[in-house]
């Protein structure tokens, strides 16, 4: 085969033996003009045909910084010449990264979960958009989805670049040891992370399977839009549309809109001529006759099952979409009063836009206006996704109503106070809260402002402490921080510090053997008097169940029927029981459950030991988050301001007068099903 150093190739005879892959000026030489030891490779890579003049080639790059290229004209024997090479120099720890085809096969030094202090070197194989990797200390880890990727970025100088990738709870940070190979890795997964094509499966994606130029465009439409007059109806530049949708396909990922730069005319437009562009469409090819027959069955129920079946039968991405987009949409027509787009203007737009017709279509529109009708039922939303997307609205809402009136609030941001560690004048740090800021993401925000370095199980934490009730909760990692500030009292602040408990927490949800927990508490419920806030009774013996579902209360272990019964996700947990109430013991914690009619109840239980009331703790944590109490990778502590995000969709800084806002979204705020009696 052709085999070249330095970029001319040259007809040689090669051998593989023993670990050492010789090449010699032809099959009768004795003495080999040079060769490669299995143990100096570090990467291994298959480029595409005729990439290198040869039709089939491969490169292998050594320690010593050196690349070879060798060149066959069969693609069968360039497979197996790849083949035997990775299995020469690929040890036994990384031998399942060769059991598909790929790319580029390697090993790179890497930090990686609470491993950050020094390198280590790990084994990587890209095939397609999956970069898979082993390290030394376990086995091969989940793929990393490139295109789903969260942040692409390269870090240090010239000299030290440093590769991190960060997927949902992973941080991956790949060292540049050896440059030559390092940049050949940086190229591939930054192609790889790329939109591949035109179709929506080939876009770079969200967690959700959304295409990120879809929630790019959506947050900000959603952020800066909503209330803007015909928006979705009036168009855009046309040259500036077409810069921004060029800049999103090429790397929607790395393109930031910000209010004063991009107009939300043309974000909407260029949003559009995606969706409107898609060769195979939102609906698909295939379905889309079925779509548009549907919107003719007169039976409304009937109708909206059919949408449910047909929903079903898209492909993920598609049906993701599909799903992402009409929320917005839904959002959009809550503000109707305001920006003049209702449902039926919506549809008259999107009909054509979705189906690809020329509008003369009515069929396309009526598909259109039935999905937002009927959001509820035909995309199976729950009351609480609702309830939680109108809790986010709600907060976001007054807290811009009251920024334009005091002239202070700008962008949708709300100003905190946060302290470290303890509540003192010294240490509070005032902290802008954009709506998506989650409770880890505030965390490192606190402690990156005072340099407070990380170190292996620190379990730094944001509380919220209530100083009248002498209680305090952690928050859950994900817990989304402007909902717990519209809701604080005067008595209540935000404090971070160590989770003192986490580690054995941690320790027990490990050992045990089941998702349930059950034992003997001391039980007080707060029972107010004329609202005046006067507890009555005492602490009594109790028996309680806490399962993946509700906390039941049994008055001896004996009874059958328990003598109270909460759902164990609408029930917020405290450590800590206020002292006048005298509890028997003080290992105890504060229990509140907020009803569907948002009257709060409240009542007090208590613990033998501290190991007991860190199993309770633990057990409620476990039940409430599905499992994941702790991230399983933690986050960079230095990361940008996140953008505003509400969960499928953005949160709204609104414009205008406080009166205008007010109007906006009284409808929404006071009932989001209210479009939807007609279900």
């Amino acid at each position: 085969m052709g085999a070249s150093r330095k970029g001319k190739f040259s007809r040689r005879w090669c051998v593989l033996s023993d670990g050492v892959l010789s090449y010699y000026e032809n099959e009768r030489a004795v003495t080999p003009n040079g060769e490669i030891r299995a143990s100096e490779i570090v990467c291994l890579a298959v480029p595409l045909p005729d990439t290198h003049g040869f039709e089939h080639t491969f490169e292998v790059y050594t320690e010593g910084e050196r690349l070879y290229l060798f060149g066959l004209e069969s693609m069968e024997q360039a497979h197996e010449w790849v083949k035997c090479i990775a299995k020469a120099f690929v040890p036994p720890l990384a031998e399942d990264l060769l059991a598909r085809d790929f790319e580029r096969l390697g090993r790179l030094p890497y930090k990686a979960g609470l491993s950050l202090q020094r390198a280590q070197e790990g084994w990587f194989a890209l095939s397609g958009s999956e970069l898979r990797a082993v390290f030394p200390e376990g086995p091969c880890e989940e793929p990393l989805q490139l295109r789903k990727l969260q942040e692409l970025s390269i870090q240090g100088d010239s000299e030290n670049q440093v590769l991190v990738l960060v997927e949902r709870r992973r941080t991956l940070y790949i060292q540049g040891e050896r440059r030559l190979d390092f940049m050949g890795w940086l190229g591939a997964i930054q192609k790889a992370a790329a939109s591949m094509g035109d179709t929506l499966s080939e876009q770079q994606l969200g967690d959700s399977d959304i295409p990120v130029i879809v929630y790019r465009c959506v947050d900000y439409i959603t952020q800066c839009g909503l209330t803007s007059e015909g928006i979705y109806r009036k168009c855009g530049q046309t040259s500036k549309t077409q810069r921004l949708l060029e800049s999103l396909r090429q790397d929607a990922r790395s393109v930031h809109l910000k209010e004063g730069e991009q107009h939300v005319d043309d974000v909407s437009s260029a949003l559009k001529r995606f969706l409107r562009d898609l060769p195979d469409g939102l609906f698909t090819r295939a379905q889309r006759l079925a779509w548009l027959e549907a919107s003719e069955i007169e039976d409304e129920e009937e109708k909206v099952s059919r949408y449910r079946e047909l929903l079903v039968r898209l492909p993920p991405v598609n049906r993701a979409t599909v799903k992402a987009l009409i929320s917005h949409l839904y959002c959009v027509q809550c503000f109707s009063d305001t920006n003049q787009m209702n449902v039926h203007n919506l549809a008259i737009v999107f009909g054509p836009t979705l189906f690809q017709t020329d509008g003369q279509d009515y069929k396309a529109g009526r598909v259109v206006e039935d999905l937002i009708n009927h959001y509820v039922v035909v995309f199976s939303v729950d009351e609480e996704e609702l309830r939680k997307q109108r809790e986010e609205i709600t907060a976001i809402v007054k807290m811009r109503v009251a920024g334009t009136a005091s002239g202070t609030q700008h962008a949708g941001d709300f100003i905190c106070t946060v302290y470290l560690e303890e509540k003192k004048a010294e240490t509070e740090q005032h902290v802008k809260i954009p709506a998506s800021m989650t409770a880890e993401e505030l965390t490192l925000e606190i402690l990156d402002r005072r340099n407070v370095g990380i170190r292996e199980k620190d379990y730094w934490t944001c509380f919220e402490v209530n100083d009248r009730e002498e209680a305090e909760r952690p928050l859950h990692f994900a817990e989304k921080v402007l909902p717990i500030l519209h809701g604080l009292g005067t008595d209540s602040h935000l404090v971070v510090k160590k989770h003192q408990a986490m580690e054995a927490m941690l320790l027990y949800l490990a050992s045990r053997v089941s998702d349930t927990k059950h034992g003997m508490m001391k039980f007080r419920e707060d029972r107010s008097l004329l609202g005046l806030g006067l507890p009555s009774g005492g602490f009594h013996d109790r028996y309680f169940i806490l399962n993946s579902s509700c906390l039941r209360l049994y008055k001896e272990v004996r009874s059958h029927r328990p003598e109270k019964e909460w759902p164990v996700k609408s029930l917020k947990v405290y450590l800590g029981v206020k002292k006048k109430l005298r509890p028997p013991t003080c290992w105890g914690f504060t229990v509140v459950h907020e009803t569907e009619k948002h009257e709060k109840q409240q009542w007090y239980l208590c613990c033998d030991t501290q190991m007991e009331l860190r199993e309770w703790f633990a057990t409620f944590l476990f039940v409430q988050h599905d499992g994941l109490v702790w991230p399983s990778e933690p986050s960079r502590v230095s990361r940008a301001v996140p953008e505003v995000r509400l969960g499928s969709v953005s949160l709204i800084p609104l414009r205008g007068s406080e009166n205008e806002m007010r109007r906006s979204v009284a409808a929404f705020t006071a009932d989001p099903l209210s479009l939807l009696r007609n279900v």
